[in-house]
């Protein structure tokens, strides 16, 4: 496979993309995708532009991600939901030469010529920003190689082929949905079923009619098979799936427990990050252990390392490293951020993910937490408490802030703020001032309002005692 989505060069009648009650067949994609690049040629656009594409839930903004990928532009993804400051930095950090909504992208009409697919050259594809700890979000520059390799990787462990149909319903600015959903359905020549809006009843049904006519793969984040859980007569629409893959977050044992009851399969766990794609993955022949994330994906390097970046080589489930890894699915860097970039990644082409995990003897990783105290997984998404923080801190009424995560049987993590106050104010009015500069999902759901935050002598906030309150 030289090109990102081989069957380009030969489209068939087969189905390609769904969402809601609208369809295309891979010719009609083919046709659409040529339709927009011609757009965007008239536009002056060249192969290599960054262009934002808000991802709204609409089959034109899946189009023109396919589109660019195929024919070499770069896709800055966008959050509908950005707040004005966080679209604002994306903007001025990424510099997309232009801006795309789904009601401005027209993929009607009969293109003068067809799509000529670009050799996959190791050439930028994606730029997706990640919250870090401290500061406004980076982007993760990830190039036409890494997807390619990644995807492959995976195709290799889940034994997932062109018969397969993925149904999701989850955003296409992160590397679940996008990269491994929507990329992922059209680089082995299968479908994606597309929701736009979570609905457990609505998800199941999908997944339910789509394994009735074929082998069927469903992806989601532990909030979600929570949810599905939730509600058994539901969760048993599941059963007729070939695999039910969840990522984005640890999967915890209880819901693992539940799911194969309700469903009789035991879940695919998968471990990742937006700069590295996907690392580690139960395979669909091997073990799929509870609180695992299965070995890592063969044609990458993976290896735990202890405070000086040196090799731990431990595989008894007790003695706790970093994971670094090394392969064709590490990104090119960080955009505009070389320092940051140089801090993740050493000149031997390791990059130190900041997660910390044991080893099994049968090479199987377990998760246990992170470097950093400062990422709240929250419903599937990573949040950088130091993002939230500096919002609190532009009310008027809020002196000092500081944002933990706290466990959370739905969401994994649920944001919690300590905030020292100047003036009177109501918690509900801090949330509702976060929410505004921020995506809905990095707001606080508990706001506590503190005399004073605890500090060491050296003036730094203990988070670990906020925790323990």
């Amino acid at each position: 496979m030289d090109t990102l989505f081989p069957w380009l060069g030969t489209p068939s009648d087969r189905l390609a993309l769904r969402v809601g009650d609208r369809t295309l067949t891979q010719r009609q994609l083919a046709a659409a995708c040529a339709r927009h690049v011609e757009a965007l040629e008239a536009k002056g656009l060249a192969p290599g532009s960054r262009i934002g594409v808000t991802t709204q839930p609409a089959l034109e903004t899946l189009v023109a991600l396919v589109a660019h990928a195929a024919a070499g532009y770069v896709s800055v993804p966008l959050d509908p939901k950005l707040g004005e400051r966080e679209r604002g930095h994306v903007l001025s950090d990424a510099q997309p030469r232009i801006c795309l909504s789904a009601d401005a992208i027209d993929i009607s009409g009969t293109p003068a010529r067809t799509l000529e697919p670009r050799p996959i050259a190791g050439e930028p594809a994606l730029v997706l920003y990640t919250s870090g700890t401290t500061g406004a979000p980076k982007g993760a520059v990830i190039t036409d190689r890494n997807i390619a390799a990644n995807l492959d990787m995976l195709a290799r462990a889940w034994a997932w082929t062109a018969d397969d149909t993925v149904v999701h319903a989850l955003p296409l600015f992160h590397v679940h949905g996008l990269v491994l959903g929507l990329f992922g359905s059209l680089r082995r020549g299968g479908a994606l079923r597309w929701l736009p809006r979570f609905n457990p009843e609505e998800l199941a049904t999908a997944v339910g009619d789509s394994a009735a006519s074929g082998p069927t793969m469903l992806f989601a984040v532990p909030t979600m098979y929570h949810r599905l859980c939730e509600a058994p007569a539901v969760a048993a629409m599941l059963r007729g799936a070939r695999l039910l893959v969840s990522g984005s977050a640890p999967l915890p044992a209880r819901e693992h427990q539940r799911l194969e009851a309700l469903t009789g399969h035991r879940p695919i766990e998968r471990y990742g990050l937006t700069e590295t794609l996907i690392n580690c993955s139960s395979r669909h022949d091997g073990e799929r252990r509870p609180g695992f994330v299965g070995p890592p994906l063969d044609g990458l390097e993976l290896r735990l390392v202890d405070d000086s970046r040196q090799p731990i080589d431990a595989t008894d489930e007790g003695t706790t490293g970093e994971i670094a890894v090394r392969g064709p699915n590490v990104f090119a860097g960080y955009l505009n951020r070389d320092d940051a970039t140089r801090a993740v990644l050493d000149a031997d082409g390791w990059f130190y993910t900041g997660d910390l995990a044991t080893r099994a003897s049968d090479g199987q990783i377990r998760i246990v937490g992170r470097r950093s105290t400062d990422i709240i997984k929250c419903g599937g998404f990573k949040v950088g408490a130091g993002e939230v923080e500096a919002a609190l801190l532009d009310h008027p009424a809020i002196a000092e802030a500081a944002v933990i995560g706290k466990p959370d049987p739905d969401l994994g993590e649920r944001i919690v703020a300590f905030v020292v106050a100047r003036q009177p104010v109501e918690p509900a009015a801090i949330e509702a001032h976060v929410a505004g500069l921020l995506s809905p999902h990095k707001r606080p759901r508990e706001v506590h309002i503190l005399d004073a935050l605890p500090r060491n002598a050296m003036g730094k906030v203990q988070k670990t005692l906020l925790r323990d309150r």
